[in-house]
């Protein structure tokens, strides 16, 4: 049985959190992470100032099955199977020690050791006192401490494998650290965080994944909150900015640890601790909804008690989650709405539909829907074509011509192809500051609206607030016309 739950799938991170998750319970207000290099005998140490435990106590946490999942909770009680400590431990490691102090407390020490019960399998299921020898300097921080509990895994053959160096090492602790930062992201916010969390004694940063309170976000709805068989349900729907509003720095860490478009979806949360994050839960009109470039920047937050994770069908890993049918329509109706506002914004490239006041942008392209299928105009209205047309007076054939060329050999397939490919739309010349090309042709426009349209310079600028892709930039606007 020992041997069978070490296949329960769990990651090197997902496994620390679950450690974590037991820190938090205990009350603990800082954990420490440490990965210890020493080839074949490397250590990973958990050391939390939670509560501590009395050696009933330990003894209870570190026998499998010991909690029935059906029992009552408290609400901040991140467990729920009685089997995290052991499941996530095995899953990493063959060797777990457990040493934990109760205020004016002895220390206590219990250890499994998967091989010494596989080298004697009629001697049952046999629990060490203190911990392996050799080991000993690493439970010492714990008499310092007036409680607490350090988790000690050794004999890691799933983490340090054969080929395994330094560097793999190190790789692993950065991955666990990105992932630890938006497990418990909630939890490590503010100037006065829940918790305080440790990698190797440097203080691990939260990774928001909803880019709270970014100036450029094209939506962050109210929270809604309904009441479900199994409690109070909180969602709110995101919208994040698109890439052009975003300095490279702010564009790669809102990617997070999967990357932009894997990052897209709902965020599963229990008592603040990220259960799920991504994904569609299996929702959609039909079909379940698939992850797709185009609604990269939607995300979801919901938030469950720990109540309803027999609802939600929440595992013993704490990663997969469904949700109920009574809440599925409801869900689905604002994944949509987040969904179909997130591909606009990444369709149009974060520019606004709308100009100063609510009036509309004078747009370049105009979609047409026809029962074949949808095609691409181009607006012979723009300012920018429809000049070209006037001014071309009787040979306004060629141009019109030169028009329907170009959009009925558009590369669609082609853009969709070099999209899906390169993760994001592709570059334009008017993206970011205006740059001299921009320049002239903003300027080339607002004189053809002065003379051509006998427009007053004031109605000309208000004319290229409403014009795409000018609206963009409204101080070049306001400074045309208008002397050095």
């Amino acid at each position: 049985m020992m041997e069978a739950l070490r296949g329960l799938g769990y990651s090197t991170s997902a496994a620390l959190a679950d450690v974590v998750d037991n820190s938090i319970s205990a009350g603990a207000t800082r954990v420490h992470l440490d990965f210890h290099w020493k080839n074949s005998e490397s250590r990973i140490s958990i050391l939390d100032n939670g509560c501590g435990m009395s050696d009933p106590e330990l003894e209870a946490a570190m026998t499998l099955g010991v909690l029935n999942p059906l029992d009552e909770r408290a609400p901040n009680d991140l467990g729920r199977f009685g089997l995290g400590l052991k499941t996530a431990s095995f899953s990493q490691c063959r060797s777990l020690t457990v040493a934990s102090k109760r205020i004016g407390q002895e220390i206590v020490c219990l250890r499994w050791d998967l091989d010494a019960i596989a080298s004697d399998p009629e001697g049952g299921w046999r629990m060490y006192e203190g911990p392996a020898v050799g080991s000993e300097s690493f439970i010492e921080p714990l008499a310092e401490m007036s409680s607490g509990t350090i988790v000690l895994w050794e004999k890691m053959d799933r983490v340090v494998t054969p080929g395994s160096d330094l560097n793999h090492f190190a790789d692993l602790a950065d991955d666990v650290e990105l992932r630890l930062a938006m497990i418990f992201h909630r939890l490590l916010e503010g100037s006065n965080p829940d918790f305080q969390l440790y990698m190797n004694s440097r203080p691990v940063q939260p990774w928001d994944p909803f880019m709270t309170g970014h100036p450029a976000k094209a939506m962050e709805s109210p929270v809604e909150r309904r009441n479900t068989p199994s409690g109070i349900l909180e969602v709110q729907c995101h919208v994040l900015p698109h890439k052009d509003k975003l300095s490279e720095d702010e564009f790669t860490k809102a990617g997070g640890p999967e990357g932009w478009t894997s990052q897209q979806g709902f965020y599963v949360y229990r008592n603040k601790r990220l259960l799920l994050a991504g994904g569609w839960l299996g929702l959609g009109r039909g079909r379940a909804w698939n992850r797709e470039e185009s609604h990269r920047l939607a995300r979801i937050r919901i938030e469950i008690p720990n109540s309803a994770d027999a609802d939600w069908k929440i595992d013993v890993r704490k990663s997969t989650a469904r949700p109920p049918v009574f809440v599925r329509n409801w869900l689905t109706g604002l994944a949509e709405n987040t969904r179909d506002k997130a591909r606009k914004v990444f369709a149009f490239r974060g520019s606004t539909i709308q100009g100063p006041g609510g009036a509309p942008i004078d747009q370049a392209w105009h979609v047409e829907h026809l029962r074949s299928g949808l095609r691409y105009r181009i607006h012979q209205g723009h300012p920018a074509v429809a000049a070209v047309i006037e001014a071309c007076g009787e040979r306004q054939d060629l141009v019109k011509a030169m028009l329907r060329v170009i959009e009925e050999t558009v590369p669609v397939q082609r853009i969709w192809l070099d999209t899906a490919e390169n993760k994001d739309t592709p570059k334009t010349g008017f993206d970011g500051e205006p740059n001299q090309s921009v320049i002239e042709v903003a300027t080339v426009l607002f004189e053809d609206l002065l003379t051509r349209k006998g427009l007053s310079p004031d109605e000309a600028r208000k004319a290229m607030h409403r014009t795409e892709p000018f609206q963009k930039y409204p101080t070049l606007i306001a400074n045309l016309g208008r002397s050095e």
